[in-house]
C-alpha cells in the first residue's frame, strides 16, 4: 500500500488525460432507395469513354448529374494472335468495349448506335441497370439505327456490360463486353495508376495459333472448349510495347472483369500481393490476397503498391490458359532497385519466351505455308523453341548431361527427319542413344503445336548450333501427323 500511494497521488495531480483523437467516421453508404430519389442537377455531361487499358478520370463531382453515353457497335476484322485474324463484334471498336465511369445517383441517357456496315442487330445489357434485361429490352438496334433509353445508377460498384441479342453467347464470345464503374458519392481512394483489363474466351474453327482468318466455332463454345483465353481481346495485347507501365513506389489499381461467355478467371499478378481486393467488385474489401476468383460476367478491383522494379506478369492462374491459350499480360515497373526486398533478376526470356514480346514480322510471315522462307521459319522457330523446348534442351541446344539429350550436333536428330517430326508430334518415352551416350527420359507430345509451328521449330533446331539439316515444311508435318498413331492427349 505504501508503494501505491505516491503513484496514486502523482496520477491525481496530473489532471484529466486527453482522449485520443478519433478518426473521422467513414461516409455512410448511400442505399439504392436513397439513390433513386436523387434528382440530377446542372447541365448534361457527356461521359468520357476510354479504350482498354486506359481508364477515364475520376468523376470528382459533389452532385448527381444527367450523363449522356454514346456507344457505337462496330464489327470488324482484327488479329487475335500473330498471323490469325478474327471477326470481332465490339462496343466502341475494341475488345473490351469502352470503359464508362459515372457516379451513384447519376441519370444516364444511353445512346446505342449500330454501324450501318454491320451485319447483325445488337443491344446492350448493363449489369449496373435496374430494369428488364439491364437495358437490353430497350436497346435492340438494327444496323444503321440508333436506340436510346435512360436509367439511374442506384448501386455503386464495377459492373460488366455485354450484348444480349440471341444467340447471346455468340455475341459475347465475339467480344461484346465491357465495364461500367459507378463511383460512390465520395469517390474512390486516390491511386497513382489505374488500368482496365478484361478476360474473354474465344472459339475458333482452327486450333490455337492456326493461321489465317478463323471463323467462330459454335460447337466448341457450347462444349466450353475455348481455343483462346485472352486479356483485352488479343494475344499480346498487354506485352512488349503494349505492357502496362508504372514506377516504383506507386499505387496501382486494376479494374478487372471477365466477359466470358463461359470461363471464370483466377486472376493473379506474378510477383505481387494484392493489398486490397473488392471481391466481385462489391462494397467490402479483402486485404493481402494472392489470387482472386472472378466469375464470367463479373468483375473485381485490386490495388497494390509496386516496391521493386521489373516485369510483373498478369495471368489467369488456371495456367494452361495462360501459357497455352494466351491469358498473359505484363506490368513493367521502372525505378531504383530495393535489394532488401528482392535481389533482382529478369527471367522473361526463358519463363515466357515467345509470349514475352510480340512476334516479329518474320515470325508472322513464317507461318503462312509455302510463302515462308527457311530463314523466316527459323526465326519464328527460335522464339517458339525458347518457350516450348529450352527448359529441357537448354537455350544453347546442349541439353542436360545424363538427363535430356542435346540437339546441338545431335546425330540422332539429324539422322531421320521424319522420325524427328514424329517425336515432336507424338512424344517419345524410353532410352535413346545420342552421340554415343544413353538417355532415358520422357518427351510429352507437343499436341498444342500446329503444323506450321512444328515445322518452324524443327527448321530452327536442324539448322542451329552447326546442325546442317534441311528445312521442314508444314506439309511434311501434316503427313506424319496423319500417318502415325498418337497417344491420348495428342489427338490434335
Amino acid at each position: 500500500m505504501r508503494t501505491l500511494l505516491p503513484l496514486l497521488a502523482l496520477f491525481a495531480c496530473s489532471g484529466p488525460q486527453a482522449a485520443p483523437t478519433a478518426p473521422p467516421p467513414a461516409p455512410r453508404p448511400l442505399s439504392s432507395v436513397e439513390a433513386a430519389k436523387i434528382e440530377p442537377t446542372g447541365d448534361v455531361i457527356h461521359a468520357v469513354l476510354t479504350q482498354a487499358p486506359e481508364v477515364p478520370p475520376p468523376v470528382n463531382r459533389d452532385h448527381a448529374a444527367r450523363v449522356r453515353v454514346d456507344l457505337e457497335v462496330v464489327e470488324h476484322t482484327e488479329p487475335i494472335s500473330d498471323g490469325v485474324d478474327y471477326v470481332f463484334w465490339t462496343f466502341g471498336g475494341d475488345v473490351p468495349g469502352s470503359f464508362i465511369r459515372i457516379r451513384q445517383g447519376d441519370t444516364v441517357e444511353f445512346h446505342l448506335k449500330n454501324h450501318p456496315d454491320n451485319k447483325m442487330p445488337h443491344n446492350i445489357d448493363l449489369h449496373a441497370v435496374t430494369g428488364p434485361g439491364g437495358g437490353a429490352a430497350s436497346s435492340f438496334t438494327a444496323p444503321g439505327h440508333e436506340s436510346q433509353f435512360s436509367f439511374k445508377a442506384l448501386n455503386p460498384g464495377l459492373f460488366v456490360y455485354h450484348c444480349a441479342t440471341a444467340p447471346v453467347g455468340m455475341h459475347v464470345a465475339n467480344g461484346m463486353y465491357g465495364l461500367i464503374l459507378v463511383e460512390p458519392p465520395e469517390g474512390l481512394p486516390e491511386v497513382d495508376r489505374e488500368f482496365y483489363v478484361m478476360q474473354g474466351d474465344f472459339y475458333t474453327v482452327g486450333k490455337y495459333r492456326e493461321k489465317g482468318l478463323q471463323p467462330f466455332d459454335m460447337q466448341k463454345a457450347i462444349d466450353e472448349e475455348p481455343t483462346y483465353v485472352l486479356f483485352n481481346g488479343s494475344e499480346g495485347a498487354l506485352v512488349g510495347d503494349k505492357a502496362l507501365q508504372a514506377k516504383t513506389g506507386e499505387t496501382v489499381r486494376i479494374y478487372f472483369g471477365v466477359g466470358g461467355p463461359n470461363v471464370t478467371s483466377s486472376f493473379h499478378v506474378i510477383g505481387e500481393i494484392f493489398d486490397r481486393v473488392w471481391p466481385e467488385a462489391g462494397s467490402h474489401v479483402q486485404e493481402n490476397v494472392q489470387t482472386t476468383m472472378v466469375p464470367a460476367g463479373g468483375a473485381t478491383m485490386v490495388e497494390f503498391t509496386v516496391e521493386v522494379p521489373g516485369t510483373y506478369i498478369l495471368v489467369d492462374h488456371s495456367l494452361f490458359r495462360a501459357f497455352n491459350k494466351g491469358a498473359i499480360g505484363m506490368l513493367k515497373v521502372e525505378g531504383p532497385d530495393l535489394k532488401p526486398v528482392y535481389s533482382g533478376k529478369e527471367v522473361d526470356s526463358v519463363y515466357l519466351a515467345d509470349k514475352a514480346v510480340p512476334a516479329s514480322g518474320q515470325a508472322v510471315a513464317a507461318a503462312s505455308g509455302d510463302a515462308a522462307t527457311p530463314a523466316q521459319r527459323a526465326k519464328a522457330g527460335e522464339a517458339l523453341f525458347q518457350g516450348t523446348c529450352s527448359t529441357c534442351h537448354q537455350a544453347d541446344g546442349k541439353g542436360l548431361e545424363g538427363v535430356f539429350p542435346p540437339l546441338a550436333g545431335s546425330d540422332f536428330l539429324m539422322a531421320d527427319k521424319k522420325r524427328a517430326i514424329g517425336i515432336v508430334v507424338n512424344g517419345l518415352s524410353g532410352k535413346v542413344t545420342v552421340n554415343g551416350k544413353s538417355y532415358d527420359s520422357v518427351m510429352p507430345p507437343m499436341s498444342q503445336l500446329n503444323d506450321d509451328e512444328v515445322a518452324n521449330i524443327l527448321t530452327y533446331v536442324r539448322g542451329a548450333w552447326g546442325n546442317p539439316g534441311d528445312p521442314v515444311t508444314p506439309e511434311e508435318v501434316a503427313a506424319v501427323r496423319a500417318s502415325t498413331p498418337r497417344p491420348p492427349g495428342a489427338a490434335h
